[in-house]
């Protein structure tokens, strides 16, 4: 975990953070500041449907597009350690999801490079499908790994495919649930949540859908 991780939790019990987005104190309870807060973009209910070149679709919701204060929460929570804004996060998730997404579906997280897990000290994927977990009464079942593949960030969704494949795969000795539900932070082009819906599949996995925090516009 890099410095400025460690120092922010250091500090937060006695100098809690102002305004993940804008830096605004004195805004109240939250991690985001009233005005930030009424920002948000949201997204509706309706999922999106990817599809994987092989036939199979799945469902892959998330409540706020990537702007504003959804991604400043979400490179807080990635890049910054401030690990507590994963519960508003799955609050927000929580509170608008499609309930045919969630229910009888148990929480597979979005798996982290194993370097990169170990450089930053958890994955976020993993605290935000816990968080969320906690709010519906579901379990979690961290059963995906992923190879060393480099950054997924600059490439298009076909170079984002091509990257992953072969890389997610179900652990050995861990059977994934027979619904899966996929959590991760930002949903982008795709590719990364149909990796992972590929593995859980071929796992056994008889029905799989998604949900992220926030989603890039236009996808």
């Amino acid at each position: 975990m890099n410095a400025s991780a460690v120092l922010l939790r250091a500090l937060a019990p006695v100098a809690p953070p102002a305004c993940f987005s804008c830096g605004a104190t004195g805004g109240g309870s939250g991690p985001l500041c009233p005005a930030c807060r009424r920002g948000l973009v949201w997204l509706g209910e309706e999922p999106v449907t990817l599809a994987d070149g092989s036939g199979r679709c799945l469902e892959a919701w998330a409540p706020l597009a990537y702007r504003g204060g959804a991604r400043a929460l979400a490179r807080a929570l990635k890049f910054r350690g401030a690990v507590a804004v994963a519960d508003t996060m799955a609050a927000q998730i929580a509170a608008t999801a499609p309930s045919r997404l969630l229910e009888g579906g148990e929480l597979v997280p979005v798996p982290l490079p194993r370097r990169r897990r170990r450089r930053r000290g958890f994955n976020q994927a993993e605290r935000l499908a816990h968080a969320l977990a906690r709010r519906v009464g579901s379990s979690v079942v961290d059963c995906l790994e992923r190879g060393e593949g480099g950054t997924q960030m600059g490439r298009d969704r076909d170079e984002r495919l091509r990257a992953l494949e072969g890389a997610i795969a179900v652990r050995r000795g861990r059977s994934p649930p027979p619904a899966a539900v996929l959590v991760d932070d930002v949903l982008t082009t795709g590719a990364t949540i149909i990796a992972c819906a590929r593995a859980l599949r071929e796992g056994g996995a008889e029905r799989v859908a998604a949900v992220a925090y926030a989603r890039t516009p236009g996808r």
